[in-house]
């Protein structure tokens, strides 16, 4: 056992590595996750995916392994709709913890999954937690309607372990893009995933084809999967890997969104969030958007 061949093969550089079959993948990120090979193994794998880039094939193959691993919550009479959290707010209010709100109030179950992976950020799990909705003890059925939020370690304690290593090298690693992609439900989900670069969105759309997945995939929030209330961003929606552009890019930004905060806090935030599901502030068109897509995909899922 171990991965240094692979790394063999990886680590060659940006132009001279070679990419991974996803049966490789996978047998190379489940010995990541069950923690059977060295740290100094894993900080090389990080350090050579850094540099090389995921290819679909081994990002298909390291979700293979997670899912095979996976502490995975039952399936539900409705697709449960899939948030990942990972980066929280820098600038504009995490708005992750409405957009979760909104799809239960739709009557989906909603579970919002995460852990914090970027220092001096206000989490979605913070505002989360103000509102009410504390972190799962345990992986239990998300009811109907409900809307849930499971630390990353409840899931899987190899991927939080990876996760972390962040801490350490100062850099993403392929554990970054996985929590990103992964279905962490037993029965049918839909993924809402996000990107920040336009090559990153080209690996995971050719992702959710090759996994055959139900997702829907647009420009997120500093990180997070809820839409920029300022734009209208591409949406392409995914049915079990086929891919439909669900609504087109338009240019310009709005300078303001009515009610939208200029705080970021947690109870800032909440307050927020409390107003716009009260009907006291408007919800923002794009989020509005966001849920009548997420939604639609739902039903064919």
């Amino acid at each position: 056992m171990g991965i240094s061949h692979y790394i063999k093969e990886i680590g060659r550089g940006a132009r001279g590595a070679r990419p991974l079959s996803r049966e490789q993948a996978c047998d190379l990120f489940g010995q990541v996750l069950d923690g059977t090979v060295t740290d100094l193994e894993i900080g090389g794998f990080c350090l050579a995916m850094r540099i090389k880039g995921e290819t679909p094939e081994e990002m298909a193959g390291f979700l293979d392994a997670t899912h095979a691993r996976l502490a995975r919550f039952p399936a539900t009479e409705r697709p449960l709709v899939v948030l990942p959290s990972y980066n929280g707010a820098r600038k504009l209010p995490v708005l992750t913890p409405l957009l979760a709100l909104l799809l239960a109030r739709e009557g989906l179950p909603v579970l919002v999954h995460g852990s914090a992976t970027e220092t001096a950020r206000v989490l979605a799990s913070n505002v989360l937690e103000a509102l009410g909705i504390a972190p799962l003890a345990a992986v239990r059925e998300i009811a109907a309607g409900e809307a849930a939020f499971a630390a990353t370690e409840l899931m899987s304690p190899g991927l939080k372990r990876l996760l972390d290593v962040r801490r350490v090298v100062g850099l993403r690693n392929p554990g970054h893009s996985v929590v990103k992609l992964m279905q962490p439900g037993a029965g049918a989900c839909v993924v809402v995933g996000s990107y920040t670069h336009p090559e990153y969105a080209r690996v995971m759309a050719d992702t959710f084809e090759l996994t055959g997945m139900t997702a829907l995939l647009s420009r997120g929030l500093e990180g997070e999967v809820v839409s920029d209330p300022r734009r209208t961003a591409q949406i392409d929606g995914f049915v079990r890997g086929v891919r439909t552009e669900l609504q087109a890019q338009q240019p310009g930004t709005d300078p303001e969104v009515p009610g939208l905060p200029k705080d970021i806090d947690v109870a800032t935030t909440a307050d927020y969030t409390r107003r716009v599901l009260a009907g006291e502030l408007p919800v923002p068109e794009a989020i509005t958007t966001q849920v009548r897509y997420i939604t639609q995909l739902a039903s064919h899922a």
